[in-house]
């Protein structure tokens, strides 16, 4: 197993176990709405971004216990993400992750109250007072800023919103990369500061983890891009190309497939010159960089 996929490994086994004692059990009341939100985030799933949390936490000393809280937190608001803009009044997909989406296996109002309720628990993690034995009180209201920062108008939503609005259209380049970073980057780059802020990093350390972060979150985006029209629907978990189906800008419509995987080179190299002159503790986010650039699925 490859150093990333050995990085991958040990932040699903850790964040899975988390998620699955921190989740509402399925025959808790409301047991339809419990076993949705239950459906949407446990199972497959690569969590790359809670091995983020943990591998930056891990670089800058934080214990693993104080790394939980913020990992599953941004899985949560990651999966509820994927359950809204699945719905029928957004991109109405079938599939997610090889199984069918949230609101098919269930209904869609239940889809929307699972989302609903992934993303409060999500902030109920970082702050519940249970937590601040491991993280002082100043340090959880700052991870959950930035998560909300990362998760509204300026960030997922917002992009969720260029991109309704974008279909049809071929924006310049500076568009379609402003529409990503919000969208897909600014949650993983959210995830790299996350594990930052809990480990008590400095202001230089958090500005340099953030270039890398907003780097490979843009690298991510354009390989998902790439994947959707080269890879196939058991390869992706979902529907294979359906960005091209919708008429929804992307970075091979924009540059060619070439072009593209040019340009999430390029991203993968501004992020580990962001960690330049670090020593070998960085070296899993290093290795997650390359993972995103190479991977196939």
């Amino acid at each position: 197993m490859s150093d990333a996929g050995k990085t991958l490994e040990r932040g699903r086994e850790r964040v899975n176990a988390a998620l699955e004692g921190w989740l509402p059990a399925a025959e808790q009341a409301p047991e339809r709405l419990h076993r949705a939100m239950r459906y949407a985030v446990l199972g497959s799933g690569k969590r790359l971004r809670p091995a983020l949390v943990y591998a930056t936490g891990d670089a800058l000393g934080a214990a693993p216990e104080a790394l939980d809280p913020p990992a599953c937190a941004v899985e949560l608001i990651h999966a509820y993400s994927l359950v809204h803009d699945d719905l029928p009044a957004m991109d109405d997909d079938d599939l997610r992750r090889g199984s069918p989406t949230c609101h098919r296996q269930f209904d869609e109002a239940t889809a929307i109250l699972a989302g609903d309720a992934l993303q409060a628990h999500a902030f109920g993690l970082i702050t519940e007072t249970a937590y601040a034995s491991a993280i002082p009180e100043a340090v959880r209201a700052r991870m959950a800023a930035t998560l909300a920062a990362a998760a509204g108008a300026e960030g997922m939503a917002g992009g969720q919103a260029f991109d309704l609005f974008a279909c049809g259209h071929r924006p310049e380049l500076a568009e379609l990369e402003r529409m990503h970073r919000y969208k897909t980057g600014a949650l993983i780059q959210a995830s790299v500061l996350l594990g930052a802020i809990a480990a008590g990093a400095d202001d230089d350390e958090r500005a340099r983890l953030a270039r890398y972060g907003a780097a490979i979150g843009l690298a991510f985006q354009i390989v998902d891009d790439i994947l959707d029209v080269t890879a196939d629907t058991a390869t992706l978990g979902k529907t294979q190309g359906a960005d091209v189906e919708r008429n929804k800008p992307t970075y091979p419509a924009l540059l060619g497939l070439e072009g593209a995987r040019d340009h999430a080179a390029t991203m993968r190299d501004e992020a580990l010159a962001a960690l330049d002159g670090d020593d070998d503790r960085f070296e899993p986010l290093r290795a997650l960089a390359r993972f995103v650039v190479e991977r196939s699925w």
